[in-house]
Order: structure tokens, then sequence, then C-alpha cells
């Protein structure tokens, strides 16, 4: 089993590396994605996201790490970070959602729930339990990206997967789901986490150099 959990997630590792590759490419303007992840990793490292989330994982493992009877060496903390990460860093997570609350529009949600759902399957067999206790983050970041498309949904327009804020979104979180592929691969230590800003910094910016026909 040990030997079978490592190859599991090696294979998720690499699985997760090509799926942020291929996000990255899509992008439309590689200095907005590489600015975004640059500022928005100053940002986070100031703010100590990573750390924060860290905070809770400890939490959860300190109430429920008795339930994870199996391999010595997994960790609730790691498996809460890295499975929040990879659910909640995506374009169907961030357009499923806004598209709930503008339109009333669920089906993005619903496929990205079954995705999900395959997914944890196979997270929760190599990290543990602690997979789990994502279903609240995303719950708290879609919830309340919807809450907000809904409040201010007149002024966000026409919202598709070829918006180009959407688009360089997308390309910054593939960059961002590349260093969780490094982080289950054992390659390097990435603070995922950290960098999360850059979701926001990148339509963002796009849409300032849109206003400014740039």
């Amino acid at each position: 089993p040990q030997k079978i959990q490592e190859t599991v997630m090696v294979g998720l590792g690499l699985m997760t590396l090509v799926i942020g590759v291929d996000m990255a490419l899509q992008s439309n303007n590689l200095l907005v994605v590489m600015g975004s992840v640059l500022f928005g990793g100053v940002l986070g490292e100031w703010w100590r996201i990573e750390a924060r989330l860290e905070a809770i994982g400890q939490w959860l493992e300190a109430r429920f790490g008795h339930l994870d009877t199996a391999a010595e060496g997994r960790s609730m903390t790691r498996a809460f970070v890295t499975s929040s990460l990879v659910f909640c860093v995506g374009p169907l997570s961030f357009l499923g959602a806004i598209l709930d609350g503008l339109y009333g529009n669920y089906q993005p949600l619903a496929l990205k729930s079954v995705l999900d759902g395959f997914a944890s399957l196979a997270f929760g067999a190599s990290l543990g339990p602690g997979v789990l206790f994502s279903a609240g983050a995303i719950l708290v970041y879609q919830g309340g990206l919807s809450l907000l498309a809904m409040m201010f949904g007149a002024s966000l327009g026409d919202i598709t997967a070829d918006t180009p804020a959407i688009v360089e979104m997308s390309a910054t979180g593939g960059v961002l789901i590349m260093g969780i592929g490094l982080l289950l691969l054992d390659l390097k230590r990435v603070r995922v986490g950290n960098l999360l800003p850059a979701l926001i910094i990148a339509p963002l910016v796009t849409v300032l150099l849109g206003w400014l026909d740039i």
C-alpha cells in the first residue's frame, strides 16, 4: 500500500503539472500572468496566506487526526491545504460561481462538482481524510463569489470563458496549479497559498489594460 500510495501521488503530481502547463499556455499576454504572480506573491507573503491555511489544517488535524489510521507520514494539514488549492484554483471554480450568481446557470458548477468528486477519491487515497475538509473551503469560496456576482452583477457585463479577464485569470491559475504539481512530486516546496492574490490581480490588470486600449 505504501508504494501504491507513492505511485498514485506521483501520477497525480504529473497530471497536475500537465494541466497547469496547459492552462498557463492559454494566456494571450504572459506579461500579465508574470506580473500578477510576482506581485501577488509579494502580497501573499505579506498577508501570510499559506500560514493561515496551514493553521486551519493543523486545527483540523488536532481535532480529527485520529480518524486517519492509514500509513504513517500522512498529514491532514497537507491534505486540506493541497486539495483546497487544487479544487479552488481553476477556471470552472471561478466562472461557474459567477455564472450561477449572475444568471442562475448552475451547470458549470455541477460539472465541476462531478470532476472534483472523482479527483477527491484519488487525493483521498493518497493524502488521507483531510481532503474531505476542503469541501468547506470550496463552499466559502464559490458561495462568496456567487453572492458577489448577485450583488454586483450589473457592473460585470457578459462573462464567458473567452472573456479576456477570465482567460488571463485561468492562465495565472495554471501557474499556481503547476506549483501544486511540483509540491505533490516533492520537487519544490512551493507556497502556492501565498500566490493566490495573483488570481485577483490578473483579471483586474486585464480590465485596466482594456480600458486603456493597450
